[in-house]
């Protein structure tokens, strides 16, 4: 790159002018291997080892806050990382990519009473997927509801040449590297037919990343703060068959490979 280039890229990004995929590494934004669904697992189970691969399998009536000393999130080298998923898993210019586990993107720690707002599920779905190489046209966003409607758009054949379909957990049975999401809070008793809902709801999507016979297994980011493991009983078919989460849409994710 000559010095008058170089000189002209850093100005679009000191304008606020940098393409969307310009904070991800080049072996994603290229990217440098097709999209797919090994790579999306290997990326999830990559992190989840890194976060000590906890399990998770209560529903959060049963989750009891621990001290804000002990979140995970809020540890020293794993606030750092939750900054990674925002930032690399965000589009450039988009405000939340500079949040972090603990401080927000001017520099600002946040108190833990307030993480809800700073919640990054959704930041770590699109980090994974950003980093199997989903490229630019994937709908990366701080919020699950965002690409859940994109995906049942898409299944109503109003989005051109998707990466995301929405799938009726009823009759769909979930494949590897696909993402299942259920509602929560107001949203908790939304269902496959009130999609699209065309209006923000809090919701959690996460990557199925194995199984079983009987067994599904995914995993989150931010659940009890930290990227977990859950497993998802699944009935004789490989259909969805949990009574604790109203898991109401499947992703399927349209891999290259």
């Amino acid at each position: 790159m000559t010095r008058i280039a170089a000189a002209a890229a850093l100005l679009l990004v000191l304008t606020g002018c940098a393409a969307p995929d310009a904070h991800a590494p080049p072996l994603a934004r290229v990217p440098f291997e097709p999209f797919s669904r090994t790579a999306a697992v290997a990326v999830a189970r990559q992190e989840w080892r890194l976060w000590g691969s906890p399990v998770v399998d209560q529903t959060e009536a049963h989750y009891h806050p621990i001290s804000a000393q002990a979140m995970p999130e809020r540890q020293p080298g794993l606030w750092q990382e939750v900054g990674l998923y925002w930032w690399i898993g965000q589009n450039a210019g988009n405000e939340t990519a500079g949040w972090t586990g603990k401080y927000d993107a001017s520099g600002t720690k946040f108190s833990p009473a307030i993480n809800g707002r700073y919640a990054w599920s959704a930041a770590f779905i699109s980090y994974v997927m950003r980093m199997a190489g989903a490229g630019p046209a994937f709908p990366y966003a701080p919020d699950h509801a965002y690409y859940i409607d994109y995906a049942a758009r898409a299944a109503a054949h109003s989005v051109s040449n998707p990466l995301l379909i929405a799938r009726d957990p009823k009759i769909y049975a979930p494949r590897l590297g696909d993402l299942l999401c259920l509602g929560r809070g107001r949203a908790s008793s939304l269902n496959f037919a009130d999609l699209p809902a065309r209006q923000p709801f809090p919701a959690h999507c996460a990557l199925v990343v194995g199984g079983a016979p009987g067994d599904i297994d995914v995993i989150g980011g931010n659940v009890d703060d930290e990227v977990a493991l859950t497993h998802v009983p699944a009935d004789h078919a490989g259909l969805v068959d949990d009574r604790r989460f109203d898991w109401f849409v499947v992703l399927q994710v349209l891999y290259k490979r």
